[in-house]
């Protein structure tokens, strides 16, 4: 089962090298179409729509937060040259609109992903102060993938007319694959010995909903971030009593709340992608991959 799975994987590798190698040039112009993207996802997706169609602009920085992001004068100057925009949206870039505008520049097309997708609501009253009532993490969603992905290369097709059916095409392909990796993760997951998994930051509410799982927030319970000692004890007998053994940690936060509770509950701290920064060089789906793999081994510890 596991090389008759690496060998789809691997077709599907091949078929998008194959279908970029025939990507035409722009057909009104030598340069590829400029894209600015808000942050690492957005980016992503824009790369697996457009191809070499395509040069991606990240507009936050490696390494920083997109919750904490402030536009400069660059972040303009970057717009002035670009003909789309890509945002997310559901609170995650309060600021694209008004940058935009900011960029007086009248061929910039603002496209947010998220548009036409059920959001989660948000329950931390922290969250809900920073994004407002949605959940913005659609993105960490197979399904949330797929409805910004078609949004992108929508999109694009709109800016960039006359490789209309090349963005739509590059679609059709990745929205393949992300059934495919549904398809045989909703089979696994059924079949674990539990329904939920330990996070340091509640962002996959959207991938739980795909999968019917359940995400239980370390900063979740503990307000603060840092747990007391006795919230510490009674968690960590939780975690114990559940057969927990694993405490998942983003990359772009602090470990320090995860590695404390795994170490009182005698698990092991994994970190798991959340893609808003850009991490160890891998596309979309290698890190949606990676994520999901971590979760099943997760469920079954």
């Amino acid at each position: 089962m596991q090389m008759q799975r690496r060998k789809i994987i691997g077709m599907g590798a091949a078929g998008a090298l194959s279908f970029f190698a025939a990507l035409p040039a722009r057909a009104d112009s030598k340069e590829p179409l400029v894209v600015a993207a808000s942050f690492d996802a957005m980016a992503e997706l824009v790369k697996a729509m457009g191809g070499s169609l395509v040069r991606v602009e990240t507009l936050i920085p490696p390494g920083a937060e997109p919750h904490d992001f402030t536009p400069t004068v660059k972040t303009t100057q970057l717009l002035r040259k670009a003909s789309v925009l890509v945002v997310n949206g559901f609170g995650m870039e309060p600021w694209a609109k008004k940058i935009a505008a900011a960029a007086e520049n009248p061929r910039l097309m603002l496209v947010t992903a998220s548009e036409g997708a059920v959001p989660v609501k948000n329950a931390d009253p922290d969250e809900i102060a920073e994004h407002g009532a949605d959940d913005p993490h659609l993105w960490l969603s197979l399904s949330g993938a797929e409805i910004e992905a078609k949004n992108i290369a929508e999109a694009l097709a709109k800016a960039d007319p006359k490789n209309a059916e090349a963005y739509r095409m590059q679609f059709t392909l990745f929205k393949g694959k992300l059934h495919v990796l549904r398809t045989q993760y909703s089979a696994r997951f059924k079949s674990a010995k539990r329904r939920f998994f330990v996070t340091g930051h509640a962002a996959f509410a959207y991938l739980c909903r795909d999968f019917n799982l359940e995400q239980k927030s370390v900063e979740g319970v503990f307000a603060e971030g840092e747990p007391t000692p006795k919230r510490l004890a009674q968690l960590a007998i939780q975690l114990k009593k559940a057969g927990v053994r694993t405490v998942f940690a983003e990359k772009l936060l602090s470990p320090a709340v995860s590695k404390t509770l795994a170490a009182e509950a005698g698990a092991r701290v994994e970190t798991i992608y959340t893609m808003e920064s850009a991490e160890d060089g891998k596309n979309y789906l290698d890190r949606m991959k990676s994520n999901l793999e971590k979760i099943e081994s997760a469920l079954n510890d």
